[in-house]
């Protein structure tokens, strides 16, 4: 029996539990904004939580990863004498400056390695690039604003590996950049390209060299992909521009595709599933549900951009609980929608508060029972989301907002949890905010 019982700790040990703490890419190990830590506040202590550490970075919007005890961030600096237009949807002129990575301690905040690449911008809202790294199998993965991916040494920062994707496939980067985070799928990182037949493209994620491309748009757009199980098949469901489609995501073979088109080319969520259905919803009150056929791969329309129905996110990813999916409205609302029905059983301000400018925005990751949001207005709140409301714990302020937005100062950067830890940043810094419970 001790046998037994010693080697099953082995197993235990060398499992992947073992770094679940870890917050290795964009929305979390699973991809599903869920913090599955215990030991945690359950409310700030007075005067706010600890912040561990403050290490300077310069602009952006990319949110952290953390992994192996390390943490990684994009940021962007200007060129001597650029700056970026008043306007920020002004894209006449090049902005010269420099895209990094960085990698810090993830206990000290210390910069470890950092790596830095010219990268002039033309494109709107141009503060820094959009994704969060990804970090696996020894390596962090960066797409830019500008399209350039690089596969790095995640201890190092040497170049293993890159890619200019506005080059590589002839194309150019949406209004607002490139901002899907991109996904790794066995030995494949998958991203959004855009270009003639290579709206979606694959690429070895040792060489870089590309595996397979999929699919035409009008623009590459801004929705990440989802990768389920549907009809028998392994599907990757895409949500283009013009239409939502699925591939099968070893070969980039199309399984089907289904009209849906939003203004501005602007879907930045990615499709969430609640069961036989999938939801999608994109800017100026759009958004549809599709039934999976359960025998093959296809959809069926059950109701699209129906009136007073549905979300529509711009920055934040929706969060599905119990069939209700809980999301930031382009409008600035909050909203609670019933899947499949779209009906809305309720709208608040939620942790942003206030009287709704537009595009209000508040990262939400589920931890036990309850919420922890960042909000744009550098809050990080405490909080329950149900079918009857929104009921706030607590909250505390623990960043500046750095950027402006629709006559506001706002900060919209997505933190990582990990080791009881929220890691956020803003345009200036980074922070460790420790919330353990003591």
């Amino acid at each position: 029996m001790s046998r037994v019982l010693w080697a099953f700790a082995l197993v235990v040990l060398a499992s992947p539990l073992a770094h679940a703490d870890d917050w290795p890419q964009w929305m979390g190990p699973k991809r599903d904004n869920v913090w599955r830590e215990e030991g945690i506040i359950d409310k700030f202590p007075k005067g706010g939580p600890k912040i561990a550490w403050r290490t300077p970075i310069s602009a952006g919007y990319a949110g952290p990863a953390v992994a192996n005890g390390k943490v990684y961030v994009m940021d962007r600096l200007l060129a001597k004498d650029a700056a970026n237009p008043e306007n920020p949807f002004d894209t006449k002129n090049k902005i010269g400056g420099t895209e990094r990575v960085l990698c810090l301690d993830a206990k000290t905040g210390k910069e470890l390695w950092k790596h830095e690449y010219e990268c002039g911008y033309q494109i709107s809202y141009p503060a820094g690039p959009r994704c969060t790294p990804i970090v696996h199998d020894g390596n962090v993965y960066t797409l830019g604003a500008m399209g350039n991916v690089f596969c790095l040494n995640a201890d190092t920062g040497k170049v293993v590996w890159t890619k200019d994707l506005v080059k590589d496939y002839n194309t150019k980067p949406a209004l607002w950049g490139y901002a899907a985070h991109p996904i790794i799928d066995g030995k494949k990182l998958i991203t959004l390209a855009g270009g003639e037949g290579s709206h979606v493209v694959a690429l070895d994620t040792a060489t870089g060299k590309e595996i397979w491309k999929a699919g035409t748009q009008p623009q590459q757009g801004y929705s990440p992909v989802l990768i389920t199980e549907a009809g028998g098949k392994r599907q990757m469901i895409v949500a283009g521009t013009k239409s939502i489609y699925s591939l099968n995501p070893d070969t980039g073979e199309q399984y089907w595709t289904t009209p849906f088109a939003v203004d501005n080319g602007c879907i930045v969520m990615t499709p969430v599933r609640s069961g036989e259905f999938l939801f999608v919803g994109g800017y100026s009150a759009k958004s549809t549900v599709l039934k999976l056929l359960a025998d093959k791969p296809g959809v069926e329309v059950v109701w699209q951009n129906k009136k007073g129905s549905g979300v529509s996110p711009v920055n934040v990813q929706p969060f599905l609980q119990d069939g209700v999916l809980y999301g930031y409205d382009d409008t600035g609302n909050m909203y609670a929608v019933e899947i499949p029905s779209g009906k809305r059983l309720w709208d608040d301000a939620g942790p942003v508060g206030g009287e709704p400018k537009g595009s209000e925005t508040a990262f939400m990751v589920k931890q036990g029972d309850r919420f922890f949001f960042f909000a744009e207005t550098g809050h990080l709140v405490i909080g329950k989301l149900t079918a009857k409301g929104y009921e706030e714990i607590d909250r505390a302020k623990v960043l500046e907002q750095t950027e402006s937005a629709f006559g506001r100062k706002v900060v919209w950067c997505a933190p990582a949890y990990s080791d009881k830890k929220a890691f956020i940043r803003n345009g200036k810094e980074i922070i460790c905010v420790d919330l353990a419970a003591k």
